[in-house]
């Protein structure tokens, strides 16, 4: 990393940091854990201002799998925090809760809205 990477880096918020790693994590996570029948994406994490929840969002394909890949996410935190705990060098590991991305479903609905034109 140069001196500018590591200047912008010193420039972003602590919670944004995490909230990036996070993502990155549990992402890696879900990757591993996932039992193929759905595509699990996260999209983005959201954390409290004092770092003690995190919200990790996500979309599904195909559509049908979301209620059952959402019920397997949530089944998985305490192994997801377990993963955060060995690979996050912070004093805190987050409460983890896991959303619909509904945010990018409606950005999807609209570029497809859009194509029909």
């Amino acid at each position: 990393m140069n001196r500018s990477q590591s200047h912008k880096n010193n420039m972003i918020p602590r919670n944004e940091k995490i909230a990036q790693y996070v993502k990155e994590l549990a992402a890696q996570f879900l990757a591993r854990e996932n039992n193929r029948t759905s595509l699990i994406t996260v999209t983005s994490c959201n954390t409290s201002p004092d770092m003690k929840r995190a919200t990790i969002f996500i979309t599904v394909l195909p559509e049908s799998k979301e209620h059952d890949a959402l019920d397997f996410a949530k089944r998985k935190r305490a192994d997801l925090r377990d993963y955060l705990k060995k690979n996050m060098e912070v004093k805190t590991i987050p409460f983890i809760d896991i959303e619909i991305d509904r945010g990018e479903k409606n950005r999807q609905k609209i570029d497809e809205l859009l194509r029909e034109k």
